[in-house]
């Protein structure tokens, strides 16, 4: 009963990989809400900019973490450039460019 318990709760690590791009990509769609209603771009952006700041460090630890939260937050607080996928980005770096290495 233990075991089966043990085996159920570890997920291989590639689960997280797709979970995290996953997780990047609705965030970068949260981003871009704005787009859809001007009206309250600038009031949704500066609520979004400090949350995605704090998500990216969350979602990626270590020095890639902190800088992609600074980038992300200064991104959704300068007008016009809140379009950058920051999340996204961020994934690819870490996973496809960097191999995986980095996440303590």
């Amino acid at each position: 009963m233990i075991e089966k318990t043990i085996n159920n709760s570890i997920q291989p690590v590639k689960s997280d990989k797709t979970s995290k791009l996953i997780l990047s990509l609705l965030f970068d769609g949260i981003g871009m809400l704005s787009y859809v209603l001007p009206i309250f771009a600038e009031v949704t952006d500066l609520v979004w900019a400090p949350i995605s700041g704090i998500l990216l460090m969350t979602m990626y630890r270590g020095t890639i973490g902190k800088l992609a939260g600074f980038f992300g937050f200064i991104e959704e607080l300068v007008p016009f450039i809140d379009f950058v996928p920051t999340f996204t980005i961020t994934w690819f770096y870490t996973y496809v460019i960097k191999g995986g290495t980095g996440q303590e």
